[in-house]
């Protein structure tokens, strides 16, 4: 009986201590944990929890981080709209088309983030309309790189576009892979130093297409790797919305690329560059003739 009741109680503590790490999580405690003395079946489970507790951390550190930086994205322009209406109430500005296009300029940075805010629930809920059609891929790229030739000529950017002759169609929704590509694009362009390349690419892989836009920029230091796709994570944080966006592209580039059924990933050297890619479906049917699609594009240098 004695035997029994020490190997009873060495088998109920770590049970017990679970137990109450769990009930301090239920309190709002996040740091929770509880320390893990055996390779067993309760081992194992406090391992698990531990690994549970500190992903939970995370999540709302980061649902804060988002919390702050969208009052934060939204207080900017809210205060030089402001600034500029009592400025010219109190006479110190003329009410001229100067100051129309200062407070248009800044209303339509609030415009877009609130669409990309928008945008982004929508997809995270499942709640987006895809107008799939089976298209090239080229057809894809090619309004993508020209939309962003004046900022990538600005900067003296060559961008190269290199694609096999065999791509099959993909399934996907033209303007979404366009947002998709703009986003990545825009992307690479603030990253890369004047004089750089971006590089966007394509191959096939298993049924679906893969994707990539690689840069020959900054990169992204190992430690943030995980977190680029997050909404409003800038890896360099002394970046502005001016310089660095909102910090929503990515994180939009995920679910769009979800929604179609496929992933994206991203590879990355400190100094050398980054690579985003993501994949589409193979569609069942050949693209229909593209009278108004883009051609496929050559290799180009801007400017």
């Amino acid at each position: 009986m004695l035997l029994t009741l020490i190997l009873f109680k060495r088998l109920l503590r770590p049970v017990a201590q679970l137990t109450a790490a769990v009930q301090r999580m239920e309190g709002g405690d996040l740091a929770a944990r509880v320390e893990v003395v055996s390779e067993d079946e309760v081992g194992r489970l406090a391992r698990a929890f531990n690994g549970l507790a500190a992903s939970l951390a995370r999540q709302e550190q980061l649902r804060r981080n988002m919390v702050n930086d969208i009052a934060h994205e939204l207080l900017t322009p809210l205060t030089n709209i402001s600034g500029y209406l009592e400025a010219a109430e109190e006479g110190l500005i003329a009410p001229d088309a100067a100051l129309v296009a200062n407070l248009s300029e800044e209303t339509l940075l609030l415009r877009r983030l609130v669409d990309d805010l928008q945008e982004l629930a929508l997809a995270e809920a499942s709640q987006l309309r895809l107008q799939r059609e089976a298209v090239a891929v080229d057809a894809l790229i090619a309004p993508a790189v020209e939309a962003l030739r004046p900022q990538t000529a600005a900067k003296g950017l060559a961008i190269r576009v290199e694609l096999p002759a065999d791509l099959p169609p993909v399934a996907a929704d033209p303007g979404r892979v366009g947002q998709v590509l703009r986003n990545l694009l825009n992307n690479a362009i603030i990253h890369t130093p004047a004089g750089g390349t971006i590089t966007l690419s394509a191959r096939p892989d298993a049924g679906f297409v893969a994707v990539s836009v690689r840069d020959t920029g900054v990169g992204i230091p190992p430690e943030h790797l995980p977190n680029v796709f997050e909404r409003f994570y800038r890896a360099d944080r002394s970046r502005a919305r001016a310089t660095g966006g909102a910090g929503l592209g990515l994180a939009i580039v995920k679910q769009l690329v979800t929604a179609h059924g496929g992933n994206v990933a991203v590879e990355s050297a400190v100094g050398q560059g980054s690579t985003f890619t993501f994949t589409l479906p193979v569609a069942a049917i050949d693209p229909a003739p593209s009278d108004s699609g883009a051609p496929r594009l050559p290799s180009v240098r801007a400017g």
